[in-house]
């Protein structure tokens, strides 16, 4: 595994990684777990599958580790109500994987395309970044 000495994160893939369509099957399980527990709004389940020391990012704004990770995902879960669909999946390298998903609610205009971006850790999630 390539990390970034400054941090010991997983680096990003490089630009030249060429992204490979899966089957959601082909998921590692912990992305299908986290995905499952997300939706079921599992927070004790969906919290599991980040290692202690892991980034989310979302709407521009970054959440660190456990509890920060947990107020995110709980704040998400009760503020709007929405329906989120995986609609595919692609594998950059070993350790890291884009999942786009389309979600329709109440929130601001309603429909939206999101990219979940994972970056895996041990078998954990040590990075999400989700984007439009």
């Amino acid at each position: 595994m390539v990390t970034d000495t400054d941090t010991n994160r997983p680096k990003e893939p490089s630009i030249m990684t060429t992204p490979t369509t899966i089957k959601t099957s082909q998921l590692p399980d912990v992305i299908t777990g986290y995905l499952t527990a997300h939706v079921a709004r599992d927070l004790d389940r969906a919290v599991a599958s980040y290692r202690p020391d892991a980034t989310v990012t979302d709407e521009g704004r970054t959440y660190r580790g456990h509890d920060e990770i947990r107020a995110w995902l709980a704040r998400s879960a009760s503020e709007f109500t929405y329906t989120i669909e995986m609609t595919g999946a692609a594998k950059l390298d070993d350790e890291h994987y884009d999942v786009t998903h389309h979600l329709e609610g109440n929130f601001p205009g309603g429909q939206a395309d999101l990219h979940f971006r994972f970056a895996l850790r041990d078998n954990a999630i040590a990075r999400l970044a989700i984007e439009s």
